[in-house]
Parts: C-alpha cells; structure tokens; sequence
C-alpha cells in the first residue's frame, strides 16, 4: 500500500544555485548555475554535498558537533514567495538567493517552509528531492546582505522566521533545470497524536 500521496500541488524551479564554501566564509554564498545534475550524495560541487557529514548545531541534542551523521541537509530549498515576504519586510526590493546559500528557489507550493517532513518533490525525469526539516535562519546571511547591499537584511534572522525554507536530501538521481515543475508527494498519515504534549516537554 502506498505510503506517499501524490498532490495536485507543483512549484517551478526559478533559480538553482551553488555554495562552494562554508557558511564561515561569511561573503556572498552563492553563484547561479542553468542546472544541477544531482546523485545520491547531492551536488557535486555544493559544499554541502556527500553521503555523510559532520553534525552542526541543528542536531547538537542529538549528537555532539562535529560527529559524523548521514547528511540529510545536501540542499537548501527556499520559496519565492516566502522570500518576497522576508524582503518586503526588511524594506528590501528583493533578496538575492545567492545570499542565502540557496540551492533551489521554488515558486508557487503554499506554506513551503513547513512541508511536512518526509515530502517528497518530484522533476520531470524523476529526479527526487526528500524533505528533511524546516530550516532555521541563521545570522550569516545577515551578514553577507549587509555587505553587499551597505547595510541592508541586518535584520533577517528575525524576519525569516518561519520562511527560511526547507533542508532536503536526493532519494532519486537525475538532473534539475530552471523551469522545471516539481510535483509534490506527502506522507499519507495522521499527524502525530502526542505532539503537542512531546514538545512542552512533558511525560506522554
């Protein structure tokens, strides 16, 4: 029996880009590419590409920093609209993807930054994109708008809360292309009954 329910929902690739250093590097992330071949270890030339790599603050409840996980945060995903949004609000006229680390820019899936995990986007050839988690802003890209703009998006951490985009990892190679239409599969199951009580932290 099918355990993923294939939506009527699509998003348009609109922007696909590389990060080839780390965010530490603090200058602008990101350059455009017209497409990006994609294996089970993601993309060849992200930084954030590979099988495994070393956890981050994102899991340090889980693991101590620097251990070596399975990497289920190969790409960055984030939405156009959601990022107009985050502009609108920092008085900018739009931000530029590359200033974010971002792999993808998808445009027109509601809610984008909270996909239920486990979502999968799927291309025309089969390409296959796994929803890890919400991602969480962070200041860096704070940074690297301040500098390129002088002194805009200082405040982007605050404004992108809750449309910073979603981290995703390859379940099916193939190559993706701007235009491209991604169809959007979800886990055909309830939400969690104890969910609220788990994260008040208390006994279930």
């Amino acid at each position: 029996m099918p355990a993923l329910l294939r939506t009527a929902l699509t998003g348009t690739v609109t922007w696909l880009g590389v990060q080839r250093r780390p965010v530490e590097a603090l200058e602008i992330f990101g350059e455009p590419v017209a497409e990006m071949p994609l294996t089970f270890a993601g993309f060849a030339d992200e930084t954030h590409a590979g099988l495994t790599r070393p956890s981050c603050s994102r899991v340090l409840g889980q693991h101590p920093r620097g251990t070596t996980i399975r990497n289920s945060r190969q790409l960055c995903l984030v939405c156009a609209q959601e990022m107009a949004q985050v502009a609108a609000t920092l008085g900018m006229e739009r931000i530029d993807p590359a200033w974010l680390g971002a792999s993808v820019v998808i445009s027109g899936l509601p809610d984008f930054s909270h996909l239920p995990p486990s979502s999968r986007l799927q291309g025309p050839d089969g390409v296959t994109l796994v929803v890890d988690m919400e991602n969480r802003p962070c200041q860096e890209p704070a940074i690297t708008m301040a500098r390129a703009t002088g002194g805009q998006g200082k405040a982007f951490k605050t404004a992108a809360q809750g449309k910073r985009g979603v981290t995703a990892w390859v379940e099916r190679e193939g190559t993706l292309r701007i235009g491209d239409s991604l169809t959007l599969h979800i886990p055909d199951q309830r939400p969690w009954a104890h969910l609220d009580t788990a994260r008040a932290g208390k006994a279930g």
